[in-house]
């Protein structure tokens, strides 16, 4: 039996979905629970962007409330789980030549929270952020990806949060699907992710018109490289809350292992 712990990635789309009981938030509420459960949780966010590599590594990382126009309710919300500086110094040490920074201000930002406050609400699993790289190439995000793969054989849930499809300019809230070229990238993407077949998601603008619009600015497709790329050979997929709303928006979750 593989003591590998599966690697996910989450469509997060609206930070409401932390406080709100819907098709997503259940579906991420049964994910948790038939996981084993995490030593620790690295997430990718798609809302914390940086020059170079940064991982949080402060015991006490606070809550960030990053947005605005929501609701009172949810700028109350705060999710207390500790930090792991341990966790962070492994992620470092696997990878020495990306030359990943210890980060001390920032902290667990909607991206992480409002889909951990959901599968883990008790805030009892260490959680540690990797900052996305914004001058790194696909094809370097999803090395790095797959450098770090090795957490996955300690125990560490490695959690990716963004969006396969993800433009908010051209969202509209009373859409109950999505748009041609959000059906087209979204279920493009799924038929390489099936297929094990990952070099398409890296040159994702091959695609043409449909995947520019779709990516967009493309800080909430990176987490998807990686996830995918921690797949082992012979490694299962599965998707869960693969639905598209708004237009623009694929809440598409994929689990590797």
């Amino acid at each position: 039996m593989s003591t590998r712990t599966p690697a996910l990635f989450l469509g997060h789309g609206s930070p409401l979905n932390a406080i709100e009981d819907n098709e997503f938030s259940l579906a991420w509420i049964e994910a948790a629970a038939a996981l084993p459960r995490p030593k620790a949780i690295l997430c990718i966010s798609a809302h914390w962007e940086t020059d170079g590599v940064m991982v949080t590594a402060m015991e006490k990382p606070r809550t960030i409330h990053d947005f605005y126009g929501f609701p009172r309710p949810l700028y109350a919300v705060r999710y207390p789980a500790t930090g792991s500086p341990e966790l962070a110094e492994t992620v470092r040490r696997l990878v020495p030549a990306a030359g990943i920074r210890p980060d001390h201000q920032w902290g667990l930002d909607h991206g992480t929270w409002s889909v951990l406050s959901r599968m883990y609400p008790e805030a009892e699993v260490p959680v540690v952020q990797l900052s996305l790289d914004r001058d790194r190439s696909m094809s370097s995000h999803y090395e790095l990806g797959g450098q770090l793969a090795a957490l996955r054989e300690q125990g560490v849930l490695v959690v990716g949060s963004g969006n396969i499809v993800h433009n908010l300019g051209l969202a509209d809230l009373s859409a109950s699907g999505g748009y041609d070229w959000a059906v087209a990238f979204d279920e493009a993407a799924a038929g390489w992710i099936r297929a094990g077949d990952h070099e398409p998601l890296v040159r994702y603008q091959d695609f043409g018109r449909p995947a520019l619009l779709a990516v967009n600015s493309a800080e909430h497709y990176k987490p998807l490289l990686y996830i995918l790329a921690m797949q082992q050979p012979g490694e299962p997929v599965r998707f869960f809350a693969d639905r598209l709303m708004a237009g623009s928006l694929s809440m598409r979750c994929v689990q590797v292992g």
